[in-house]
């Protein structure tokens, strides 16, 4: 193959195809809440500089033939004004004015003929702030944490800015693909294959003389994991949150990062644990407000994969699905409890096949992978955010939210950390959850629940 060629993986393919049915789309949606309205020239500057650090927001989709993925090929009809847009604040001029058009984004198909983003400016807030700045990405082009990693080339420590050195310009550029490219493709990938189980075989023969009994143990565990991994689910473990839909909104929760984390480190966990157990007691506030009661219930949880020598941006995750128990309202037991199963689902011997398992799902019809996701109960994410404040083009973050995609789940909540706070976004389905407050305050009770252990 030439070296110009950049071609989807397999795990981006996997969320890409899923979208076939439009309850999987994997559309990621920011918000930033500003103290004032940002430099609108600096602003644009910022995000072109930012376009050529990472050239996959210059790139748009290609399909290629066969089985063979996608390739991101240079938009040779790249505007920015398309993808960067101005726009009074709608009325209500406030935050759920802002998270209105947010959501508006998140149920919004992207155009495939274009890279896959937006970033819109709401100027003239009268409530909660002078202006937000909604970003969209698909999540192909970055996860969550790629994309505080593009953040960070927009946004500043100093009010006043942050110097950067000039970018160089490439001078390769990607093309559409040519039957040769695709031949390419498929000779490589058999050799590939080749290698890698020429290689697991040799380690497999070496291993089963010296230790036969603990060979056969290992290949079976690994069988069993990748079973684990894409298992499908028929039914909801929710008696309540069961019908699916495209409609969607937005709610969000705040929950101080020092009492989340205090909690998790009294339980025996981490925030991350104390974050699932704030979503496990509120659900079971929800259910009984809906006169139901549960003992488990199933969760999408992206592990992030990024490793330091990952480029910029990208999607380097991988999706495990698991059962939370749900039959205690004791904080403190919730969170060990969330610790052990998080920690072993971190060590399943089948996360490191992430790609290859993606490229066996790839091939199935989109119908095995709803199959696979629709009927999970929630998804949570939590992602990393910048312990100090942050300012676009002179304006300083107060807020910063991440909506995470729903990707057939009832709900989707997102924990952004950003200076002090847990600012979590909170996707829902409509179909499956037709009154949202209650959920939210239902979560607002079960992370009180938590956060109380160090009260």
């Amino acid at each position: 193959m030439s070296d110009d060629v950049v071609r989807m993986t397999q795990t981006d393919m996997f969320s890409w195809r899923m979208e076939q049915n439009p309850i999987l789309r994997s559309t990621i949606v920011a918000v930033a809440l500003l103290d004032a309205s940002p430099d609108w020239d600096r602003f644009v500057a910022t995000v072109e500089r930012a376009t050529q650090v990472l050239p996959a927001m210059r790139r748009k989709l290609v399909p290629d033939r066969g089985l063979a993925p996608p390739r991101w090929v240079d938009d040779p009809d790249f505007d920015l004004g398309w993808h960067l847009r101005r726009l009074d604040a709608p009325h209500p001029k406030n935050f759920q004015g802002v998270l209105e058009v947010a959501r508006t984004a998140g149920m919004s198909a992207f155009d495939p003929a274009r890279p896959l983003w937006t970033y819109t400016l709401l100027d003239g807030l009268e409530e909660d702030g002078a202006a937000a700045v909604v970003m969209k990405f698909h999540h192909s082009l970055t996860d969550g944490v790629g994309g505080v990693q593009i953040a960070a080339e927009t946004m500043d420590f100093e009010r006043e800015g942050t110097p950067r050195p000039p970018v160089a310009v490439p001078d390769a550029v990607t093309h559409k693909p040519s039957l040769r490219d695709t031949a390419g493709w498929y000779a490589s990938s058999a050799v590939g294959l080749a290698r890698d189980s020429a290689s697991a075989a040799g380690r497999l023969a070496a291993h089963s003389i010296t230790r036969p009994i603990q060979a056969l143990r290992d290949v079976g565990g690994t069988a069993r994991s990748v079973a684990r991994i894409v298992e499908p689910v028929m039914s909801t473990a929710s008696p309540v949150m069961t019908e699916r839909s495209t409609r969607r909104h937005f709610a969000t929760l705040d929950v101080p990062v020092e009492k989340l984390a205090a909690a998790g480190s009294a339980g025996g966990g981490t925030l991350n644990d104390a974050f699932l157990a704030g979503i496990v007691l509120g659900m079971r506030t929800y259910h009984r407000s809906h006169d139901a009661e549960i003992d488990h219930l199933r969760v999408t949880m992206p592990m992030n994969l990024r490793s330091e020598e990952d480029a910029l941006g990208g999607n380097r995750i991988t999706l495990l699905r698991f059962a939370v128990p749900c039959d205690t309202d004791e904080p403190k037991e919730v969170i060990g409890r969330m610790h052990e199963i998080v920690a072993k689902w971190r060590v399943e011997p089948a996360v490191p096949l992430a790609e290859p398992i993606a490229g066996a799902l790839n091939v199935l019809p989109s119908s095995a992978v709803g199959a696979m996701l629709e009927h999970v109960d929630f998804v949570a994410s939590d992602v990393p955010g910048s312990p100090v404040p942050l300012y676009l083009a002179g304006a300083k973050i107060i807020r910063q939210y991440g909506f995470g995609p729903t990707i057939g789940a009832a709900f989707n909540v997102t924990l952004l950390s950003y200076v002090g706070d847990c600012c979590m976004g909170i996707d829902v389905d409509d179909a499956a959850v037709p009154d949202i407050d209650l959920l939210v305050e239902s979560l607002d009770i079960g992370f009180r629940e938590v956060c109380e252990l160090v009260s």
